[in-house]
């Protein structure tokens, strides 16, 4: 099988500062990678890239056989990208907003309108359509950012801390979309700083540390590699610079005085 993403020998510097230090990585059909790593490792602007979002890097980056660098509206078109926050237009209401996302990527008006109009409901927003946004809590907000996403039915779904602001139940019901989505064949690079989450919904795990891929395999693989430990604990143990417990003394300390 062919990769779906294929990424080789990726770096990206800020000024002199190096953020990516030659990532290589393969991603199939149907995969659920959870992409990890602590804060300035790399992940956003790894995700960046991929969505075409910065163009200035060195390496290649080829998605469904397409050049990023060579043809980056075609890559758009297949990727699903969902952050953590985004520009919702909030002035506009999700029918609205989401209509107008349709017409970007080219999606007939009246499958445009079944569609949202269905994972609107699915996400109890049927009564606030005609709503504006700017009257929307967090949550609402990422509901509508994640209908947005998926909208055009992508091949490849990228999402960088999605359950930002959702409930209990909503959170559930992206889980599940995740799993039913990778049985469909589509594939999703999901980047979290939850720890849990990841464990539960990846059938692979890539863990990023100050630009360099530090370890890549199942959750199983990594047990076996690092102790019958969690995902949490693998991850401390393999990006921490000094002890947990002792940071956390060491702000305890700071009221004792």
């Amino acid at each position: 099988m062919e990769p779906i993403i294929r990424i080789r020998n990726l770096h990206k510097h800020y000024g002199s500062k190096q953020v990516l230090k030659g990532i290589n990585l393969d991603i199939y059909p149907g995969q659920v990678i959870g992409y990890i790593g602590p804060n300035g490792a790399g992940k956003s602007t790894t995700v960046k890239i991929l969505c075409g979002l910065i163009p200035d890097f060195e390496g290649e980056v080829q998605v469904s056989g397409v050049n990023l660098r060579e043809d980056p509206i075609a890559v758009k078109s297949k990727i699903g990208y969902i952050p953590e926050l985004a520009e919702l237009y909030e002035v506009l209401t999700p029918v609205e907003f989401l209509s107008f996302m349709a017409e970007l990527y080219n999606i007939p008006k009246e499958t445009a309108a079944e569609r949202m109009l269905k994972m609107l409901a699915a996400f109890g927003l049927e009564a606030n359509k005609d709503q504006r946004m700017d009257t929307f809590s967090k949550g609402m907000r990422q509901k509508v950012l994640i209908i947005s996403g998926l909208l055009h039915n992508p091949g490849i779904i990228i999402l960088d801390e999605p359950l930002s602001g959702l409930d209990a139940n909503s959170v559930i019901i992206v889980k599940e979309l995740i799993s039913k989505l990778a049985k469909d064949g589509k594939t999703i690079f999901y980047c979290s700083h939850m720890m849990d989450i990841v464990e539960k919904v990846s059938d692979r795990i890539v863990l990023i540390n100050e630009g360099t891929i530090i370890a890549d395999g199942s959750f199983e693989q990594l047990k076996q590699q690092q102790g019958d430990q969690s995902l949490e604990q693998i991850f401390a143990h393999l990006t921490a610079k000094e002890n947990l417990s002792d940071a956390a003394d060491q702000l305890i300390s700071a009221f004792e005085n």
